[in-house]
């Protein structure tokens, strides 16, 4: 699949982006680039920029960092965050045992799904620095509401990047999930994260670069479609719900 979207074939490629945005209903008035038939593959398609003024950034300390869906959200307790009625996995595995699972024991989090027609680039939701990046190998199966509600530590077994920021509310983590065809996460600090693939956890330390953003700022992109899971480690209610459709740059806080 990664192969696959990044052909340049025209037939191939048009044939395959005009099926994907009929298919999904994708709205391209929003997008840089409109015409379909512009893009040079499909993954360009897929990480598509979007117009200035697209997407505001509303005057709040924390916004959406992405266009989604709220698959859940809540209070972190006792460690446990929960994936779907029944489910729970524990903070320790999301993070794969890093050391600082424990900052997260009763904090908030929040779990937002994007699906196949959303906007693909991940920005900031508060004013952070960068402190740390760990890739963390795994499997890569579906995201989607059905296979929440069956596979026990869905996102705790996936394969994962998580971004540690230095922010005003503490230590915060945002969690990229991969899922099925998505083997491909990608920063704006460190350019493709995968492939190439690994089996062991790498982690990457930045606190002498100071890498510092400024809420919705562009800081990373799924190529191909994905979960983000945010972790706060204090009890900073977030002003969305379970269900709700989001957009990057609203306010939730």
């Amino acid at each position: 699949m990664f192969g696959f979207t990044r052909i340049e074939n025209r037939y191939i490629k048009n044939s395959f982006i005009s099926w994907f945005v009929k298919s999904y209903k994708v709205d391209l008035s929003e997008a840089v680039i409109d015409n379909p038939k512009d893009y040079k593959n499909f993954n360009e398609f897929f990480t598509r920029k979007l117009k200035p003024n697209s997407r505001i950034i509303e005057d709040s300390k924390i916004i959406c960092p992405v266009d989604g869906v709220v698959s859940q959200i809540g209070c972190i307790r006792d460690s446990k965050i929960i994936q779907a009625k029944g489910h729970l996995f524990t903070v320790s595995k999301l993070l794969a045992g890093d050391s600082r699972s424990v900052d997260y024991k009763n904090g908030f989090f929040a779990t937002v799904y994007l699906s196949p027609k959303d906007y693909h680039r991940i920005h900031i939701p508060y004013d952070g620095i960068l402190i740390s990046m760990s890739y963390i190998p795994g499997d890569l199966f579906s995201v989607n509401n059905k296979t929440t509600r069956k596979v026990d530590g869905l996102f705790a077994r996936n394969e994962r990047v998580v971004c540690y920021f230095e922010t005003e509310f503490g230590l915060c983590a945002l969690i990229l999930v991969g899922a099925i065809f998505v083997g491909s996460m990608q920063t704006v600090w460190d350019g493709q994260i995968t492939p190439p693939y690994g089996k062991k956890v790498r982690t990457q330390d930045y606190k002498e670069r100071h890498i510092e953003f400024k809420k919705g700022d562009e800081i990373a992109r799924f190529n191909m479609g994905s979960t983000v899971i945010m972790l706060m480690p204090n009890n900073n209610k977030l002003n969305i719900n379970e269900s709700q459709k989001v957009k990057m740059g609203q306010s939730i806080y």
